[in-house]
């Protein structure tokens, strides 16, 4: 990263935001760098400090394989496990976004539609968990788990939960209040083999009960 201008922006037990800058580009990093420090919402960190940064801003034009290596780079350097990035582009390709993802990107904003005060209000956003997202980017994501649903995990017989296929119909039926018997009744198997399945996912899961379960597949989007 020894062509990358970085400014730290980073909050001391203040309630702030710990905000880094990374940019190829020394005259838009000092730009967005002087309107930051003027907000309360963030503080700048000192220089070379971006690894206690809770948010990470990446200000680029297109994305390239120079930026994901400052991603990538930011990433095994971060010392904060709820780091998240922000990046600021003219534009993305969809087949970087599933290794940004991985670096810890969660919010992007398209650099042409994009002032201060945008930048300031993702930034606080994405570090609370609420990402921005353009409406493309999300399409691409949900096609993307769609994909991985329909060519990865359905012919494993997985759920994107890590549940088995077979693990939530049980799930299902439990939560509709019926007992290990019922169930086999329903799917046409044998109560020992239901009792197998709810053991083995209980184990697997580390979840301490039958209600557990349910609310573990509730929560996870299974059921």
């Amino acid at each position: 990263m020894d062509s990358v201008k970085a400014v730290d922006i980073a909050a001391v037990a203040d309630g702030r935001v710990r905000v880094a800058i990374i940019s190829g580009d020394p005259l838009t990093a000092d730009g967005v760098a002087a309107h930051l420090r003027g907000r309360h919402e963030v503080r700048l960190l000192p220089h070379g400090k971006h690894q206690s940064a809770d948010i990470v801003l990446v200000l680029a034009t297109e994305i390239t394989e120079e930026t994901l290596g400052w991603m990538q780079t930011v990433h095994e350097q971060s010392t904060n496990s709820s780091m998240r990035i922000v990046l600021v582009a003219t534009s993305l390709r969809e087949q970087h976004l599933t290794r940004a993802i991985s670096y810890g990107l969660a919010s992007v904003l398209p650099r042409q539609e994009t002032g201060y005060d945008k930048i300031v209000r993702a930034v606080v956003d994405t570090h609370h968990g609420r990402p921005h997202m353009p409406e493309r980017v999300v399409g691409w994501l949900v096609e993307q788990n769609r994909t991985v649903q329909r060519d990865v995990l359905a012919p494993r017989g997985l759920t994107a939960a890590g549940l088995e296929t077979r693990e939530v119909d049980v799930l299902k039926l439990l939560a509709d209040g019926m007992d290990t018997g019922e169930i086999a009744a329903t799917l046409n198997y044998s109560e020992r083999t239901i009792k197998n399945v709810l053991h083995g996912l209980m184990s697997r899961l580390d979840l301490r009960n039958r209600s557990h379960a349910v609310a573990y597949a509730l929560r996870t989007g299974a059921l």
